[in-house]
């Protein structure tokens, strides 16, 4: 199927996946730093910012996710590319990494190694969030100040002043219209982690994030063999928080894949 997506630089490929709710321009703080040695490629998952919902009849999961975005690169002529994702995105790059279907991942507090209370948190946080945003004209309203900004991104981002109106609307509006909400978070209540990695993957953790908090990386880490990076005075969308911290953590796994 055909994805939504954004192209930009030049050099080995790297793909970007957002977060459950989130979409592709999520990733506009860091695509220049990361476009000056990467042909980088920003898309919306199935269901999520302007791309179509899933066909009739599939299920919404990582499995079917990732399948997605595998069969969009392949199109695009592109073979193992790098790939980078966050919270469900983060999952999805992990997953693709333990079948070899890229050459590495960075997962930036991936969705999955949760325990039960936390994943019922932050499920709840979610349909809260989703909820508020669907109220008629609440997306502008909030967008105008940075009361409005904290109140709307301020259990995603450390530094909801850093963001532009025009962002804050459109993450509230990709939020309110995603089609693929719902069953998507419902099929993680069971998700386990994916099996183990094949290829070098990097794992980074917001240390201020309020919705997977970081007591979470140590069980990603344990899960990578590797400590995971804590990326200081960053939320859970750390790309918005310390796009150039972001950026330096991509590219130093990208150009060093052992």
């Amino acid at each position: 199927m055909e994805l939504a997506h954004d192209r930009r630089g030049s050099g080995p490929p790297l793909v970007l996946l957002h977060g459950i709710g989130h979409h592709r321009h999520g990733w506009l703080p860091v695509l220049d730093l990361l476009a000056e040695q990467h042909d980088v490629i920003t898309v919306d998952l199935p269901g999520f910012g302007d791309s179509p919902p899933l066909p009739y009849g599939t299920p919404y999961n990582v499995e079917t996710l990732g399948r997605a975005v595998r069969e969009f690169w392949t199109r695009l002529g592109l073979s193992r590319p790098h790939v980078a994702g966050n919270s469900l995105g983060g999952y999805i790059a992990l997953d693709l990494a333990s079948s070899a279907d890229v050459r590495t991942a960075v997962a930036l507090s991936p969705a999955g190694f949760w325990s039960r209370p936390e994943y019922a948190y932050a499920r709840a946080v979610l349909r809260l969030l989703r909820l508020a945003v669907r109220a008629d004209g609440l997306p502008a309203l909030v967008a105008g100040t940075d009361e409005g900004k904290a109140l709307a991104m301020g259990l995603l981002v450390a530094r909801p002043g850093r963001l532009s109106g025009a962002a804050v609307r459109a993450a509230a509006e990709a939020l309110r219209d995603c089609a693929g909400f719902e069953e998507t978070l419902d099929s993680l209540a069971w998700v386990a982690p994916p099996a183990p990695p094949k290829v070098p993957v990097t794992i980074a953790w917001g240390e201020r994030d309020r919705l997977l908090p970081r007591r979470q990386a140590v069980r990603a880490a344990r899960w990578a063999g590797q400590r995971a990076l804590l990326l200081r005075g960053c939320g859970h969308l750390p790309m918005s928080d310390d796009p150039e911290l972001v950026a330096r953590v991509i590219l130093e796994r990208c150009g060093d894949p052992r």
